[in-house]
């Protein structure tokens, strides 16, 4: 049962999600430093300074949302790895995984590509950190279906892969994404064979 002290915690997160959502749409059409803290504030109906309730500042702002971004498809993949029945079932599932990401946020994926080096160096460490975690679960799995396979290459491979897949920026609403996730699912499968020759 959800009780009156339950509502402002779940507010503020929706809120913070909120304002992570608009900040990505602002930084991936006009860049970090052509964005304000007014502009994020304007886009979800606040102030500029009421977002100092939820964040210290835009490097905050930008910290958060791709620390979020990179735990949470860390976490997808730790998730399938542990869960599918056999090597093929979970590479589908982690293209699964990374295919509903790149279709469903392509801001994020601009942001990550152009802004991470405005990310203050702590936080920039831990983002990397969890994606060589990530492409790690992809490598483990990659072995298995191609043991013969130097896993440098397999790692080679998973960059590419990523690569292919998180290319919806410069494709995004040409397709709808009942259309797009097959296609990027099928080209995926191909590359990733492509890399055991």
């Amino acid at each position: 049962m959800t009780t009156a002290s339950d509502t402002p915690t779940r507010s503020r997160r929706n809120r913070r999600a909120e304002i992570l959502e608009a900040a990505a749409r602002l930084f991936a059409a006009r860049g970090f430093h052509g964005v304000s803290i007014e502009d994020i504030g304007a886009a979800v109906g606040v102030s500029g300074p009421a977002l100092y309730r939820h964040f210290d500042g835009k490097d905050a702002l930008l910290s958060e949302m791709l620390l979020d971004v990179s735990s949470r498809l860390r976490e997808s993949a730790v998730t399938v790895v542990t869960g599918s029945a056999g090597p093929e079932e979970t590479l589908d599932a982690l293209l699964d995984v990374q295919i509903a990401f790149a279709t469903d946020h392509p801001a994020l994926i601009t942001v990550h590509d152009r802004e991470l080096g405005n990310v203050p160096e702590p936080a920039r460490r831990q983002i990397r950190r969890l994606q060589r975690l990530y492409v790690e679960e992809w490598v483990t799995v990659l072995a298995e279906l191609h043991p013969d396979c130097p896993a440098a290459r397999l790692r080679a491979a998973t960059h590419a892969v990523f690569g292919l897949l998180n290319s919806t920026p410069h494709s995004a609403g040409e397709l709808p994404a009942q259309d797009m996730r097959p296609m990027l699912h099928a080209m995926a499968r191909a590359a990733i064979a492509a890399c055991a020759r």
